[in-house]
């Protein structure tokens, strides 16, 4: 039966799972094994954020260092980078399927219990190490430090086989040989399909248009759909100038004038800010009787350049149930996320403001049209303006 696992007491957060399935599996597993999560939740609110971090994190560090060896740098054009990186992210999520399949399959040959929910789970949370250590893909040169993480992913379902699948102990290790030398042949099938695929990014037209400022038109890439090529080169362009340090986040100042001293019935009650890293943040609270909320503006900087290219994806995902929903999408051309639940009366409404700042309301409320109004009170275009100043 599917649930929400964010109303789920035994669910948490990802970093947390993370560090835990990393640094404790013996006592994570168990833990894992016992929550009702589904294929579809732990793929969207797990595999999904993770598995782009290798690929985001290549994209940056191709166009940033470039690959070196014997003296020589070679950096790839960007949209031979960006097919890449895209068709990358698309097969490992498809491999993901797969080696479940596999592992689900192999189960009952060695004594253990076929269910492909729990196989699911167990590819997903032993890829862990793997998927985090993409971020040495910033720097090319350390890749090799993403390999031995992957190998511990090995350790990890070696680890909670017993626990999700029920293989006997002393089968575990021949199970998971097994599973791993068909994941390897997989891995030969996933990189020729993203050389093969990705090589379409590489020549005419595709190259003429990622040397050009006026980039335009529309890129199909199997499995994923048509990317905005104009968009993706404006959120590219953007990273690479805050890289540069030319873009600057906007002072905290700026951002909490923005904040009203009332929205409808609410009161501002109170002020937060932060700025660290190049990124800035201000936010104010809002009580009403027995209701209260925060409105946020977020200068995400070089950041939003990844909201950039999730408008140029068309990317989208929703989850809903009794209780009520959450779903994050592009509505008029932006990036928004949208959640409520109906038993507790708390949710959060946001949007993507000039591909850059993120505004965004939450806490309890009388239903979501408050948090809604509470964002729309935030100027837009002053906001659009200070980030093109």
């Amino acid at each position: 039966m599917d649930q929400n696992p964010t109303s789920d007491p035994r669910s948490r957060d990802l970093v947390d799972r993370a560090k835990s399935i990393i640094m404790k599996p013996a006592e994570e597993w168990p833990k894992i094994e016992a929550e009702p999560s589904s294929i579809q939740e732990v793929f969207v609110k797990y595999a999904l954020p993770l598995a782009a971090i290798g690929p985001v994190c290549t994209l940056i560090g191709s166009q940033v260092f470039g690959y070196g060896a014997f003296g020589f740098t070679f950096r790839p054009s960007l949209m031979s980078a960006i097919g890449a990186a895209i068709t990358s992210y698309v097969v490992t999520l498809i491999g993901v399927f797969v080696l479940m399949f596999i592992a689900n399959f192999f189960a009952s040959k060695f004594g253990g219990v076929e269910n492909q929910t729990k196989a699911f789970k167990l590819v997903v949370y032993s890829m862990t190490a793997g998927w985090i250590a993409g971020v040495f893909g910033l720097l090319p040169a350390l890749g090799i430090l993403a390999i031995l993480a992957a190998l511990y992913g090995i350790y990890l379902f070696y680890i909670g086989a017993p626990t999700l699948m029920k293989v006997p102990q002393d089968k575990a290790v021949s199970y998971t040989a097994v599973t791993i030398v068909a994941a390897i042949i997989l891995n030969f099938i996933v990189v020729a399909v993203t050389t093969s695929v990705a090589g379409l990014f590489t020549h005419s037209p595709y190259e003429d248009l990622a040397s050009s400022s006026e980039a335009s038109g529309t890129v199909s890439v199997p499995g994923l759909g048509s990317i905005d090529v104009g968009k993706a080169q404006q959120a590219a362009d953007r990273a690479e100038k805050m890289a540069k340090g030319e873009i600057k986040p906007v002072a905290t100042d700026a951002l909490k004038a923005l904040l009203p001293e009332s929205i409808g019935g609410y009161t501002r009650t109170g002020f937060d800010s932060m700025a660290a890293g190049g990124l800035s943040n201000a936010s104010a609270t809002y009580e009403n009787g027995g209701n209260r909320f925060d409105l946020r503006i977020s200068d995400t900087n070089a950041l939003g350049a990844l909201g950039g290219m999730g408008v140029a994806m068309g990317m989208e995902q929703s989850t809903e149930n009794a209780d009520g929903y959450d779903k994050t999408g592009v509505v008029n051309g932006r990036m928004q996320t949208e959640k409520w639940s109906k038993s507790s009366n708390q949710g959060r409404f946001g949007v993507m403001v000039a591909d850059r700042f993120m505004v965004e309301a939450e806490g309890s409320a009388p239903n979501i049209d408050v948090l809604k109004q509470a964002v729309s009170t935030v100027d837009a275009a002053a906001l659009a303006k200070l980030g093109a100043s």
